[in-house]
């Protein structure tokens, strides 16, 4: 039986710690609980919102005047056998990402360590396509399956990895209303631990370096497609990285129109990474808002840039 409870705060369900109350919120651990959800919400016409480990996401300040519903982590993952004799991790879509990976690492499969550090569950990264180091879930994904809401129908698919359109932080299930991610399948490798557990290692030591610390959502931009070549040119000089298929950092940008350390009420652009908003634990939604406002606008005026968030707005 699922536990409906009301006007529950969502900002300490987030990794921004941002947000007002929802309406109503459920935590569910299976299908059936989330059909139960479903039910409710059908009920009493509610709109619903789809939660996992909150990272990626930027509540409204005003909250959620629907049903919120979050996919626990259940650590029910399964190995098996996929097509061509592929090993395959099976788990559901409330699972970290942490846990998915370190479920490799004890069978000694390889293949997702990429995924190591990034906050967030199973579902949420196929349905944004999340990706860090060369890989992404794209990569990985054999199929997945999913709940398909049309009015007052639903059905349950299975997608292979064609069906998903992943693109760029992007995906079928993304653009796609109604659709909620149920389980995944990802394909991995037979591999030794030791190495599995040195890679795991040394990506963790990366982010360490590069990444900031506080209350933050992840990354606020997507990296956009550049056409002007000074600045590709610039870019490549100052970096001795290649800007592949015009693609420049949404971070080497911020920091380059002098936005590091730049702060509005209780947020403020990383001096660590410029793609990171940092929330000192007073930060509102509107905040973030106006920030991600004001750097929009330089970039478009001042280096011809359209940049686009990564985070959802939710409740706005």
């Amino acid at each position: 039986m699922i536990n409906i409870q009301k006007n529950i705060p969502l900002a300490p369900l987030t990794t921004f710690k941002i947000g007002g109350p929802a309406r109503f919120f459920v935590e569910v651990k299976n299908e059936t609980e989330l059909m139960e959800a479903l039910d409710f919400a059908r009920a009493k016409k509610l709109t619903i919102f789809i939660l996992g480990g909150g990272s990626n996401v930027l509540f409204s300040d005003k909250g959620f005047n629907g049903l919120v519903i979050r996919m626990q982590e259940v650590r029910s993952m399964k190995q098996g056998v996929g097509s061509k004799k592929q090993e395959i991790i099976e788990c559901w879509t409330g699972e970290n990402l942490a846990s998915v990976v370190n479920f490799a690492k004890e069978n000694d499969l390889t293949g997702m360590e990429w995924a190591m550090g990034i906050p967030g569950t199973v579902g949420g990264a196929v349905r944004g396509n999340a990706g860090a180091f060369g890989g992404e879930m794209a990569d990985n994904l054999e199929s997945v399956r999913a709940l398909k809401i049309s009015g007052s129908r639903t059905s349950i698919v299975e997608y292979k990895k064609a069906d998903c359109n992943f693109s760029y932080r992007n995906s079928f299930f993304k653009e796609t209303p109604g659709m909620i991610v149920l389980s995944v399948k990802l394909k991995v490798a037979k591999g030794d631990k030791g190495t599995i557990e040195k890679k795991m290692q040394e990506i963790i030591k990366i982010r360490t370096e590069h990444q900031p610390k506080g209350f933050s959502s992840g990354s606020i931009f997507k990296n956009p497609v550049v056409e002007n070549e000074e600045l590709i040119a610039e870019f490549e000089k100052d970096t001795g990285a290649k800007a592949n298929g015009g693609i420049i950092p949404a971070g080497w940008l911020i920091e380059e129109a002098g936005f590091k350390g730049k702060k509005i009420g209780g947020v403020m652009v990383s001096e660590k990474h410029a793609n990171f908003f940092i929330n000192d634990g007073t930060g509102t939604a509107e905040d973030v808002v106006i920030l991600a406002g004001i750097i929009k606008q330089k970039l478009r005026e001042g280096y011809d840039v359209q940049i686009k968030e990564e985070i959802m707005y939710v409740g706005f």
